[in-house]
């Protein structure tokens, strides 16, 4: 069978369409003529994974299996979005083509959070993305503190390695998004512009849209901000992401139930990452509704997500200042005369400390700077008691 050649112009690749670029072809280029080519998986289920690799002009779907990048390590394990060497076992002969996954390409982007387990681990929901989509649906009340964790993680910079891009950031690696879904259900349509507006508020920075893939509003402004690259969709259960992907994509590749009409909550329609080729060009991951996203490593995504505070952190009068009760904290002041409001700075308090504990698990200096700071809070406040109490006659 005669492969295009992956070391080739990357724009007329057969898999450019899926993402495939210059910088892929690169890291590739040590791997040519050891039997491998390249593909770009799509799916994961139950160590096996279906991927695209070229076959001639146009692509062809394989079913692989990865016991030879099997791993304990939850950050390591191949996932929908990675580029992969796959070995073809007998081609692409036949109706069915079976291949191994032997190694994956070095990942430019990864979006990862904390995994359930007590453990110290990072899961990996997608790989290699352009635009992080954060679906937040307007059927329900605007959770902004929503936004915000998936922001801090989508700013973290977690897993990036190789050439391309060199982290997730704005600089230069995935761009976060913000898109506000089920815009039709909102009676009252200057009330979409004041959702928009809040939402804004919560992302210093990011573009937020608001959607609807029933009425079609919004949709080819958001189609034209996804066009060309790979995107990944976010969010909880119920936010409208299998429904945005079939518009997007063009046609019902995702199943789509209703929302449950007691609480509002949706189902786990999608119960696998998908990677699937849009319309207007590119690639998208429609991931499964997700109830929890712990931190991982997110002290970059906070500060980004966060800049208003720390910005105006800098002119407390103390370095170390808490923002809880110092005297010439610039932040509660904000806070008192209504530039800051209270619920967003108790939102970066929440997921600092949450995102402190992650990382204490495994540095052995942070976790002795958490009980050094412990310790002096709780001598601290034994000493404001005894001075309330005045001395002992």
């Amino acid at each position: 069978m005669n492969f295009p050649s992956a070391s080739s112009d990357a724009s007329t690749h057969a898999l450019s369409s899926y993402g495939w670029d210059d910088g892929f072809a690169q890291s590739f280029l040590p791997h040519t003529g050891q039997g491998s080519v390249p593909g770009r998986i799509i799916r994961v289920d139950r160590g096996r994974v279906d991927a695209v690799v070229a076959e001639g002009d146009s692509v062809r779907t394989v079913l692989a299996d990865t016991a030879p990048v099997a791993t304990g390590d939850p950050m390591r394990v191949p996932c929908t979005g990675d580029w992969a060497l796959i070995d073809l076992e007998n081609g692409l002969s036949g109706d069915h083509v079976d291949g191994v996954v032997r190694a994956l390409l070095p990942r430019r982007t990864a979006f990862v959070r904390s995994t359930s387990s007590k453990r110290s681990e990072g899961q990996v929901l997608a790989a290699n993305v352009d635009t992080i989509v954060i679906c937040v649906s307007l059927a329900d009340h605007l959770d902004l503190g929503r936004i915000e964790r998936f922001l801090a993680l989508a700013l973290s910079g977690s897993g990036a390695q190789g050439p391309g891009r060199p982290e997730l950031s704005w600089d230069g690696g995935a761009q976060p998004l913000v898109v506000l879904t089920k815009a039709d259900l909102v009676d009252d349509p200057d009330g979409v512009g004041h959702l928009v507006a809040d939402a804004a508020g919560t992302a210093p920075g990011v573009q937020v849209l608001a959607v609807s893939a029933e009425s079609g509003d919004g949709m080819d402004v958001l189609a034209a901000v996804l066009s060309g690259g790979t995107s990944v969709l976010v969010g909880r259960s119920g936010a409208g992401k299998s429904t945005l992907a079939n518009a997007l994509a063009g046609k019902a590749v995702q199943d789509v139930r209703a929302i449950r009409d007691r609480d509002g909550k949706g189902r786990h329609t999608t119960t696998t990452r998908d990677l699937l080729p849009l319309a207007s060009g590119g690639v998208l991951i429609d991931t499964p509704g997700l109830r929890g996203v712990g931190m991982w490593d997110a002290q970059d995504g906070l500060s980004r997500t966060f800049s208003d505070v720390e910005e105006l952190a800098r002119e407390c009068r103390f370095h170390d200042c808490a923002h809880e009760t110092e005297p010439g904290c610039a932040v509660l002041a904000a806070v008192d005369d209504g530039a800051l409001p209270q619920r967003r700075l108790d939102s970066y308090r929440k997921l600092l400390r949450e995102n402190q504990r992650i990382v204490a698990k495994t540095d052995a200096r942070l976790r002795a700077a958490i009980r050094r700071d412990w310790r002096q809070k709780q001598a601290l406040g034994r000493h404001m008691m005894e001075r309330k109490r005045g001395p002992r006659g």
